[in-house]
């Protein structure tokens, strides 16, 4: 069976509370799929269930042929679902090298230091800060670290959780074209994004959601012509 990530009908929330009524998505292998709406949608709340971070009230998170519903994160990250959190959440007092080694915690393969010099390939940014303190890096530095950290798990789907927070547009189109190469060899990405004219622009589907519920989906460029979107989200 192909790795698709498949949402089917989840139900999720918080202790009692609900956040999420019957929310189904898909990712297919190699795609570029953004999930938007208005602050409080839940957006983030749908991609802590698929990451094992919030509790699954119905329904199921599938990978492949593998259930995930309510799987501890670090079986999740080791099936490949790796998410790149909002705020980033770096270790502050640690190094650059340091943040990108705790990527790869669950590794036990012996080329994770030939994955680390690939990465800061990727990103010689890092190279270039590799033993600053990441507490001492610009924000935009700080996203760098985040995704680069993420991608030391060996990611087959990447969870991005509003990137572009913070950060100026110049610095967000840089992260965007790192995020092209990393799909361009292979990684699945998922996009939460309040940014919804950059995330439909950045992806190939979308999904809309709504006070917790998904409103509507499409091809990204039907949906950024899309009247009720325009001027739900837009200002059109």
């Amino acid at each position: 069976m192909s790795e698709t990530l498949r949402v089917e009908n989840v139900s999720a929330g918080y202790g009692q509370t609900q956040v999420l009524w019957n929310v189904s998505l898909v990712v297919e292998p190699g795609e570029i799929v953004a999930l938007v709406g208005s602050n409080g949608a839940g957006k983030s709340t749908l991609l802590g269930a698929i990451s094992g971070i919030v509790h699954v009230f119905e329904g199921r998170v599938v990978y492949g042929d593998r259930d995930l519903t309510n799987e501890p994160p670090d079986r999740i990250v080791s099936a490949g679902i790796v998410q790149v959190p909002q705020g980033r959440r770096l270790f502050t007092s640690l190094t650059v090298r340091e943040n990108l080694l705790m990527g790869a915690y669950l590794r036990t393969d012996d080329e994770v230091d030939a994955d680390l010099e690939r990465i800061l390939t990727l990103l010689p940014r890092l190279r270039e800060r590799f033993d600053y303190l990441a507490g001492r890096l610009s924000g935009g530095e700080q996203q760098m670290v985040a995704i680069a950290r993420a991608l030391m798990a060996r990611p087959k789907v990447l969870l991005i959780d509003e990137m572009s927070l913070g950060l100026a547009p110049v610095l967000v189109d840089q992260l965007l074209d790192i995020l092209r190469e990393i799909n361009a060899r292979g990684v699945a990405i998922l996009m939460v994004e309040q940014d919804v004219q950059t995330a439909l622009e950045f992806s190939s589907r979308a999904y809309v959601l709504e006070t917790g519920r998904m409103i509507t989906t499409g091809p990204s460029h039907v949906l950024l012509d899309d009247v009720a979107v325009k001027r739900a989200y837009l200002g059109v």
